[in-house]
């Protein structure tokens, strides 16, 4: 009589059950406890940073950004793999028009809306166990991100980098913002449809 003849009892069977929620909140707790992803820059290992497209904070992840972050996490996870120190951070584009458009539009304040939506899609990002070091996070909003930028560009505009001028734009008259070319579509805005 062979062994595949021979029933299991029942807690055979419940072993047997893949529960994929019970076994990734397993996984990803591991990592949390671990630290798993936290990069030490003190390494003797050769490093390699991977950095993906920071997401526009709008409210909620869609597959676009799933494929985005997947490819990126399955990029480090191999270097990771072969010897590497992985540097995966993870940062909000958070600063400007869109963010003040969309608050506008859900009557609330700028800044309440946009942390708002990126502790959302942080949880959505953690649930899908990507290899982030969430301690190198940031975002293009907060004044310790955007001090330096505006550092860069006073130093860009003294030495003549940056500069001033009349020009013709790309004005969606909705968003009240300029377009490039290619966010202009058949003449109307990619974004509002208003005709540019």
């Amino acid at each position: 009589m062979s062994n595949a003849s021979v029933p299991q009892d029942q807690a055979q069977q419940d072993l047997a059950v893949y529960q994929p929620a019970a076994v990734e909140s397993a996984a990803q707790m591991f990592w949390d406890e671990n630290r798993a992803f936290e990069v030490v820059e003190a390494s003797d290992k050769p490093k390699f940073y991977c950095l993906s497209m920071l997401p526009y904070p709008s409210g909620a992840l869609h597959m676009g950004h799933v494929r985005n972050y997947t490819i990126g996490d399955v990029i480090s996870r191999y270097q990771r793999m072969t010897g590497r120190n992985v540097l995966q951070p993870m940062g909000w584009d958070a600063f400007g028009l869109p963010a003040e458009n969309a608050a506008i539009k859900n009557a609330t304040a700028p800044a309440k809306w946009t942390y708002a939506n990126i502790d959302h899609m942080r949880a959505q990002l953690k649930t899908m166990g990507y290899a982030i070091d969430w301690t190198r996070e940031f975002a293009t909003c907060s004044p310790d991100y955007y001090v330096h930028e505006q550092r860069m560009f006073v130093r860009l505009l003294k030495k003549g980098l940056a500069y001033r001028k009349n020009s013709v734009v790309n004005w969606d008259p909705v968003d009240q913002t300029v377009l490039a070319n290619e966010q202009v579509i058949d003449g109307r805005g990619w974004r509002s449809g208003a005709l540019v």
